[in-house]
């Protein structure tokens, strides 16, 4: 599960690190939770442009009756994405890039109390979660952008403190996981495998992010 992230980076330096022209206002966040709107990459329909878009974080399916489904969908998982109700869809034509320069997972020190950590690159650089996005209205017409963070299994630096990881993009994948062209959701599959745990480094955190 990744329940808690963060982004140091301001909306330009986001735009420039993904290859994008216009930006979002965007200050650096350190505890980004669930439902609130951050920044996103995604690519134009109709031609390779990428576009960078601020979603909120719970997937609130297009069908969906009301927006409470999205405190639910902040994860979905990577083996099961393809088949579930609310992320197949968004699994074949609607999946996005989540910036970020590092994620939380807390070890368990004792019946009640916890050491939150904070995972990321081994050079401090900005990466990716792999995630999906959907469009929903609300009665009133209003519409609002979501998007979910996918898990996979844990490489060996997280494996010690948790059993899912979200999963992480290489560079050179991006361009595939992007492609609204790409119906299959077996030709990006392959692209959610744990990152590389020797790329990464892990340092605990102040219990404030919790």
């Amino acid at each position: 599960m990744c329940g808690r992230y963060r982004l140091s980076r301001r909306g330009k330096g986001v735009a420039e690190e993904f290859a994008i022209e216009e930006d979002v206002e965007w200050s650096p966040r350190y505890n980004i939770a669930p439902t609130d709107q951050v920044p996103t990459v995604r690519q134009d329909a109709k031609k390779p442009v990428r576009h960078l878009t601020l979603m909120r974080w719970g997937l609130i399916p297009f069908w969906a009756k009301d927006q409470s489904i999205g405190v639910r969908t902040i994860n979905g998982m990577s083996e099961t994405a393809a088949s579930k109700p609310a992320f197949r869809e968004s699994m074949r034509s609607r999946r996005c890039l989540i910036p970020a320069d590092g994620f939380y997972e807390w070890a368990k020190l004792g019946p009640k109390e916890k050491q939150p950590y904070n995972f990321g690159m081994a050079d401090d650089s900005i990466f990716a979660f792999a995630g999906l996005w959907d469009r929903w209205r609300d009665p009133a017409g209003k519409e609002i952008l979501s998007f979910t963070i996918l898990t996979t299994k844990p490489n060996s630096l997280v494996s010690a403190i948790h059993d899912r990881m979200p999963a992480i993009l290489h560079r050179g994948d991006y361009d595939l996981w992007l492609d609204p062209g790409v119906k299959d959701p077996a030709r990006v599959i392959d692209l959610l495998s744990p990152f590389e745990a020797q790329r990464m480094k892990k340092y605990p955190v102040s219990n404030r992010v919790n």
